[in-house]
């Protein structure tokens, strides 16, 4: 594979700017690490679709668990999954991320497909822990294999092309997925279930086939020959893990599309509980639509920690939207609802963009799978918080729990400036990636 060509127009921070990553060859684009990456992602993202409006159904409808114990159980292996980034990464460090990321994602798979075998509460603790432990342990990985692939100069690209692929994939594996809860039989959750497995467990098989960008040639362990403690350099990096902490706040956005907005749409608002959906299609447009083109404006440190400010500004402008709306009749509501999912949209592509550039920058390119692993992880806890976080605020408090939010958003945003600045203080820091 060879490093895309650069053109002479200058980017907004007065450098180069690269050759486009997405650029088609056909139908997939033509980078060769970037297209076989997007079969990958379209095929997982397809299988996740499918299973993600009915899993828990499948627990609690068709094996007959109790709602609040799979929550718990499902809570725990998220704990788990979240512990689980660091070591991952550490692993990916030493024995390669191909090769640790196909392990996982093919244990993923291998656990998934269990679901089927489940018949007790210990048997779906035990799977549910290995599933989502394994999956949420990937997601660290997977920053350090892109690091080895993906050329440096498109990288930040080439991901928020990989995002639209996979919103483009678990929109169609929802609509799909819609038809198996119409038929609500246990054929129909098993056999969503296994394609879901095979969507981690096929893609494994050709991750190891993934060819390595120049940058990073043929090496084995890249840290092998590293003083022991530089291995575990990135949970000892202070302004890396203040990076980390500040992004998995913004994170928490994502649990306001999923978990808050249909919340308050039906205790607070007087709009039709259809909005909901309306809200979460209007998300995955807009996405689709917009995150490869804010990645090319967010590729460098400056842009990026700009990207992250404004994403903070502009949830704290949607959280002002949503809790608007609770005093609205229903046809205002929608249209106010939607306005806030539409500027939420613009602050979910900034802070994504942003977020893998300083991910990237700021890692210490000895150990990338560590960095990427910590990262990940504190992603991971913001998804994970997000949930309680919004009930106890906004369903919780209405218009002051939404201000709370609001003012969390625009402060983690306005932090990242400083807490970049501290980072960029070592002197190591900032090494071509």
């Amino acid at each position: 594979m060879t490093t895309p060509p650069l053109s002479h127009a200058p980017d907004q921070d007065g450098g180069p700017e690269p050759d486009r990553a997405t650029r088609a060859g056909g139908l997939l684009p033509a980078d060769p690490a970037l297209r076989l990456a997007t079969v990958l992602t379209a095929v997982n993202s397809l299988g996740n679709g499918l299973y993600f409006p009915l899993g828990v159904l499948y627990f609690t409808r068709i094996v007959g668990l109790d709602a609040s114990a799979v929550g718990l159980g499902l809570t725990v292996a998220g704990l788990i999954g979240v512990a689980a980034g660091v070591p991952a990464g550490r692993a990916a460090d030493r024995w390669g991320a191909r090769r640790v990321g196909a392990l996982l994602w093919g244990g993923t798979g291998i656990a998934t497909a269990a679901y089927t075998l489940v018949h007790s509460y210990a048997g779906f603790l035990v799977t549910v822990i290995c599933a989502t432990g394994l999956q949420m342990a990937s997601r660290g990985v997977q920053g350090a294999l892109y690091a080895d692939v993906l050329p440096t100069a498109t990288r930040v690209e080439a991901r928020a092309y990989l995002r639209m692929v996979t919103n483009v994939g678990m929109g169609m594996g929802g609509a799909l997925g819609a038809v198996a809860l119409q038929l609500d039989s246990r054929g129909a959750y098993l056999t969503v279930i296994v394609l879901n497995a095979l969507s981690f467990a096929g893609p494994a098989l050709l991750v190891p086939r993934l060819p390595l960008a120049p940058h990073v040639g043929e090496r084995a362990a890249p840290d092998a020959d590293a003083p022991a403690a530089d291995r575990w350099r990135a949970v000892r990096d202070l302004p890396f893990l203040a990076v980390t902490v500040l992004n998995a706040v913004l994170v928490v956005q994502y649990t306001l599309s999923e978990v808050g907005l249909p919340l308050w749409i039906v205790r607070r608002t007087e709009a039709p509980r259809w909005t909901a959906a309306l809200l979460m299609i209007v998300n995955c447009v807009l996405v689709a639509l917009l995150q490869v083109r804010v990645a090319r404006r967010a590729s460098r440190v400056p842009s990026a920690v700009r990207a992250m400010g404004w994403s903070g500004l502009l949830l704290a402008a949607a959280c002002a939207v949503y809790a608007v709306s609770a005093g609205l009749p229903p046809v205002w509501a929608v249209l106010s609802l939607t306005a806030g999912s539409v500027v939420q949209v613009f602050a979910e592509v900034l802070s994504a963009a942003g977020g893998w550039t300083l991910g990237y920058e700021l890692a210490d390119v000895r150990a990338h799978g560590v960095y990427q692993g910590v990262f990940g992880a504190g992603m991971s806890a913001g998804m994970m918080a997000g949930p309680a976080l919004v009930t106890v605020t906004a369903i919780a408090h209405g218009a002051l729990g939404w201000a709370v939010l609001g003012v969390l958003f625009a402060a983690a945003g306005l932090a990242v400036a400083p807490a970049v600045r501290w980072a960029q203080r070592d002197a190591w820091r900032g090494e071509p990636a």
